[in-house]
């Protein structure tokens, strides 16, 4: 009965790391997807910021409506960018918090 004990304690310290490995890999996945997101972010903010500044330059003529339309293009850019980093982010936990369920590790008691 001794053995028995013994296997199925090591089964579950076994168990128990793999998870552990599960979750902290769940949890790198989830900080690389928002920081991915952070960085589009400003890379589209930046490149709008210099296309904004490229066209009054050419024309400053035109150069109030031109910054009303890249304002509004950069306004729904950073929203797009926002809604899908939290939807990515909103995806990861909830594979995170998946993997957790599964396996038996949920906080909620």
């Amino acid at each position: 009965m001794s053995q028995q004990s013994f296997n199925a304690g090591q089964t579950r310290g076994h168990a128990q790391e793999k998870a552990e490995q599960w979750t902290e890999s769940a949890k790198q996945t989830a900080q690389s997807a928002c920081d991915k997101t952070a960085d589009a972010a400003l890379s589209a903010r930046d490149k709008t910021a210099n296309l904004t500044q490229s066209t009054h330059s050419k024309s400053a003529d035109a150069s109030h409506s031109t910054r009303e339309s890249a304002q509004h293009g950069q306004e729904q850019a950073a929203g797009f960018l926002g809604q899908t980093g939290e939807s990515v982010k909103n995806m990861a936990q909830g594979a995170y918090d998946g993997v957790k369920n599964s396996l038996g590790m949920n906080d909620k008691k």
